[in-house]
């Protein structure tokens, strides 16, 4: 690379992606093969339109990768061509979910989505997010006792509220959701099911996460977190919903799709396919267990006292210390993650009780049982504030142990 700047700063980020422990639950690391579809002349082609009716001449070759990746999109999920359809031209999440919101929802009406603060997501409806300032969210929320969704509670506030869609999913809850439940409830008050995957969506890959498609209408998801894959997304729809949807998706929010995107998307389902990637599943789940249960044994109080999942949400302020503190601290030491409000939080979200811990990233580095434990015992060591400098120099030992493949 000619540009010594840039070139400067890539060399940086890789440097600290090598020499830290990445616990950032929504991260993870790329095989060679997506970081080579991302970078490759994809990117130099427009493609507006969808396969057999796009804008622009030359684009026989780019109709074949969208269909290949609609394809592979399926077979991954296990999906029926006669019911379910894909739109893999959303360029990230957020966007994606507002197109679905956009296309089968009036504006003004009610959206019921888990509260932030219990670990739902910006875009489901919150007062922040542009999709709270043109539909109004019902918030549920998590029993104070268990911590987990109560589907009774659930189900009477959507008698009350009637809403028009449903969202199940979020960014910070580390139980399985029941689907089948939701759906019930949908059905109840005549509301559509929407069930945002991104976080758990190469569980549900992999087998190890129940999948909601025998439940929901709608299925959005990124590619990158547990699928791990490259920063964009997919929405899955059923029949019926998809050609509101795919206008609102091009020409109603997006321009030219990004090609090179949907190409390393499908590398990432392809991979995603494969024996070796259940493996992964199945070891994320694990490890995000076996490092909640080593917290715990540390005298550290888990949020809904484990995980079904690649998360879990830790209660630093129980022992006094704030998200933030917690959080900074903590990367000083070379462990990456993120401060986060847990259930009935009673401070702001800038500096909250809690931090969320996710296990895809290290996995992908082939981290396992006994590197969780290590784990524990660092973070541990320096939330307590003993031998922080100590803890940096084996926390970076660690990390170049299990070196990023590039």
């Amino acid at each position: 690379m000619k540009d010594i700047e840039i070139k400067k700063l890539l060399s940086l980020e890789e440097n600290r992606q090598q020499n830290t422990i990445d616990l950032i639950a929504s991260e993870n690391y790329v095989s060679k093969d997506v970081r080579e579809a991302l970078g490759s002349v994809f990117v130099n082609k427009y493609a507006e339109g969808y396969p057999g009716a796009r804008y622009y001449a030359g684009n026989t070759v780019i109709d074949a990768l969208e269909k290949l990746v609609i394809q592979r999109a399926r077979k991954l999920f296990k999906l029926s061509s006669k019911k379910w359809d894909v739109n893999v031209q959303p360029y990230s999440g957020s966007p994606a979910n507002l197109a679905v919101f956009h296309a089968l929802i009036p504006h003004g009406e009610k959206i019921m989505a888990m509260s932030l603060d219990m670990g739902g997501h910006l875009t489901h409806g919150h007062k922040v997010s542009v999709t709270g300032k043109l539909w109004e969210q019902v918030p549920y929320g998590v029993d104070k006792l268990s911590e987990e969704i109560d589907y009774g509670e659930l189900l009477h506030i959507a008698l009350i509220a009637r809403p028009k869609c449903i969202v199940a999913g979020g960014s910070a809850y580390a139980r399985i959701v029941d689907f089948k439940r939701m759906r019930t409830i949908a059905d109840e008050v005549g509301a559509l099911l929407l069930v945002d995957m991104s976080h758990f969506a190469g569980l549900v890959a992999g087998g190890v996460y129940h999948s909601p498609f025998p439940y929901a209408d709608i299925v959005t998801t990124t590619t990158h977190k547990t699928l791990r894959g490259p920063r964009s997304a997919m929405i899955f729809s059923k029949k019926e919903y998809t050609p509101a949807i795919g206008k609102i998706v091009f020409p109603g929010m997006q321009g030219g799709p990004h090609m090179n995107q949907i190409a390393a998307v499908g590398v990432a389902l392809h991979e995603a396919g494969t024996p070796q990637f259940k493996n992964y599943a199945a070891r994320v789940v694990e490890n995000a267990q076996i490092l909640a249960r080593e917290l715990e044994r540390l005298g550290w109080r888990i949020v809904s006292n484990g995980t079904d999942s690649h998360l879990f949400l830790l209660d630093v302020m129980s022992r006094g210390i704030s998200g933030k503190t917690a959080s900074d601290a903590l990367e000083r030491a070379g462990i990456i993650l993120n401060k986060n409000m847990i259930p009935f939080d009673t401070r702001k979200p800038g500096d909250p009780s809690g931090i969320r811990i996710g296990t895809p990233a290290v996995t992908t580095r082939g981290m396992g049982k006994k590197e969780m434990k290590l784990i524990a015992e660092y973070i541990s060591t320096i939330l307590l504030k003993k031998n922080i400098a100590e803890v940096k120099g084996v926390v970076q030992k660690l990390a170049k142990k299990f070196p990023i493949a590039r």
